[in-house]
């Protein structure tokens, strides 16, 4: 019987990765497979091309045991991978920010997990490390061997950190769901995958019976009356996707506080995740309130730290603190993440009305623009009258979306934090930690020093990488960063 692997030794995916890989192989190579049979029909021998390609791709999989092994050292992580490249990829342990630990349904089936070491930079490619798979006891191990410091012994299991509960899952958020829109994205991908599956297999939509009537139905009535059916049909379609999408993301969603200093979010129904945050690495909080889910008094909080993926969205990013809830909720768990909930209890500072007149005269100013270009489209002949008339319906609303914006401007200092307030489609006031800032930006564009104002920019190594106070008078811009970070600035502006 082989000795367990020590400290430093180097060590094997899980044997039950076998399984899992070549499966996995498979379904990204379908498009190349399907290619292959249709070459291979023309010339009589499509069954033999099909075989030997899926042999090749079920090789490679199993190979991929073979040819991975990673261990962990005091200094560092290093993966070894590769048969024709051979890789060495190599993480310091002092740039480990994060530890996403996930599971799908062959995974999980298995008592498998993948395990991915972030380093402050998942955004890019080849950035981190990833481990596919581990036995779930030894994923568990691994993170906190690399979060918490624990030393990892093949005698004796270490001791697992205690972890205080700061919020979970309730059946009744499953009401927010619909008004989160990812429905959208989701009927959009299956309509595009089965268009292109039609088209792939030379299938006329057309001839497909029940469509076919549906079609014929469509055309015996008005345009108007079709319009409405088709558009009630899909917001019915996308409510559904969003609700099952909200149940699928975050069934069993737990978020809680470590003693060894991490946050702690686990969430998934057929796949789960688990991201682990260190809470040094925690530069604040962002309060974010769609417009649709504020309109049904829902929220969301999202993390803003470093080592987790920027640009790729707060869920797949791993930065989602809480899921679409009830606002006070968010509040609360906003206040209990930052251990301080008075950033977000205080009444931010308003811009005043210079600021708001920007705001109304940017967004009417715009549905005006396309009101004329209508008017003058209509009066060379190349479109109807209705069309302008039409158009002239978007100036109240960009009026009342001028006048939201201007409601949600604000900005404060409070308790060493940076509080931000914006937006009207999507309202969001982030807390900052003031310790968190490494620069400052001073944007003012040709309107904005023609009214006096300007926009702070708070640069930061987390979340977004900035915080913006928008449309602020010059002035009160620099009195902000003055009071956040004395004399940072300051040099820069003397003469």
């Amino acid at each position: 019987m082989n000795a367990e692997p020590g400290p430093g030794d180097w060590r094997r995916l899980s044997t039950r990765m076998l399984l899992v890989h070549p499966v996995q192989e498979l379904l990204r190579a379908w498009p190349v497979l399907v290619g292959l049979v249709v070459a291979g029909s023309a010339g009589g021998h499509g069954s033999w091309w099909s075989l030997a390609a899926t042999a090749a791709v079920i090789l490679g999989g199993l190979l991929r045991w073979f040819t991975t092994s990673y261990r962990v050292t005091a200094e560092q992580v290093q993966v070894r991978k590769g048969l024709l490249r051979r890789q060495v990829l190599t993480v310091p342990r002092d740039r480990i920010r994060t530890v996403d630990v996930t599971a799908h349904a062959l995974h999980r089936s298995l008592g498998l997990a993948k395990v991915e070491v972030g380093t402050g930079r998942t955004d890019r490619k080849n950035d981190g490390v990833k481990l596919d798979a581990l036995h779930t006891a030894e994923a568990a191990r691994l993170r906190d061997e690399l979060l918490h410091r624990v030393a990892a012994s093949a005698t004796r299991p270490a001791e697992r950190p205690r972890e205080t509960l700061l919020a979970r899952m309730r059946p009744e958020w499953v009401r927010y769901g619909p008004f989160t829109l990812t429905g959208f994205v989701t009927v959009g991908v299956v309509a595009g995958v089965v268009w292109r599956s039609l088209n792939e297999a030379h299938v006329d939509p057309r001839r497909i019976r029940a469509l076919s009537a549906l079609l014929d139905r469509f055309g015996r009535t008005s345009p108007a009356v079709d319009v409405l059916i088709v558009a009630v049909a899909l917001l019915v379609v996308v409510a559904a996707a969003s609700t099952l999408g909200y149940v699928l993301a975050f069934h069993g969603f737990r978020l809680t506080r470590g003693d060894a200093g991490t946050l702690h979010v686990t969430r998934g129904l057929i796949t789960t995740r688990a991201i682990t945050i260190e809470e040094r690495r925690l530069r604040g909080v962002e309060f974010s309130e769609p417009l649709l889910l504020r309109a049904v008094g829902g929220a969301r909080c999202i993390a803003i730290t470093t080592g987790l993926r920027v640009g790729r969205g707060a869920e797949r990013g791993g930065s989602l603190l809480l899921p679409p809830a009830p606002r006070a909720e968010a509040l609360r768990v906003a206040g209990a993440v930052l251990r301080d909930d008075v950033p977000f209890s205080r009444t931010p500072t308003g811009h005043g009305p210079r600021a708001t007149r920007r705001r109304f005269s940017r967004a009417v100013g715009v549905a005006l623009l396309v009101v004329a270009a209508a008017a003058a489209l209509w009066a060379l002949g190349a479109v109807p009258a209705w069309t302008w008339q039409v158009a002239f319906v978007l100036v109240p609303l960009a009026a009342l979306v001028a006048a939201d914006r201007a409601r949600a401007l604000g900005h404060t200092v409070v308790n060493g934090a940076l509080v931000s307030s914006r937006g009207s489609l999507v309202r969001r006031r982030s807390v900052l930690s003031c310790e968190g800032i490494i620069g400052w930006n001073l944007r003012r564009s040709f309107f904005q020093r023609r009214s006096g104002l300007a926009t702070l920019v708070a640069t930061t190594a987390a979340g977004r990488q900035r915080v913006e106070v928008q449309d602020v008078p010059l002035p009160q811009a620099l009195r902000i960063a003055e009071e956040a970070l004395p004399g940072l600035l300051t040099p820069f502006l003397e003469r």
